[in-house]
């Protein structure tokens, strides 16, 4: 079943890294794909990114969470967002 067809918004949500602390966003996916280029936004337990223009924006982090350990944990290049702020978590 392809989930993402016709879809105007699509928002995926996971783990930044996986139980060996190795990251899940990767520069290339090496699963199936059933939509290429659709993700608007994506959430993990330390970052938010939206994508534009097929490029990747870090616009929040978690609190207690630095810039560097993000890009330490994220494969995949990503530019951070001029309004980058600290999630609210309350």
């Amino acid at each position: 079943m392809d989930l993402v067809a016709g879809a105007k918004r699509v928002i995926v949500m996971m783990q930044h890294v996986n139980r060996a602390g190795e990251t899940k966003i990767l520069k290339e996916c090496n699963l199936p794909l059933t939509g290429k280029g659709v993700v608007s936004e994506l959430y993990t337990d330390i970052a938010r990114f939206k994508f534009i223009d097929g490029k990747m924006y870090l616009t929040e982090y978690a609190p207690e969470t630095t810039i560097e350990e993000i890009r330490e944990n994220t494969e995949a290049d990503f530019i951070v967002a001029e309004d980058i702020c600290e999630m609210d978590i309350s």
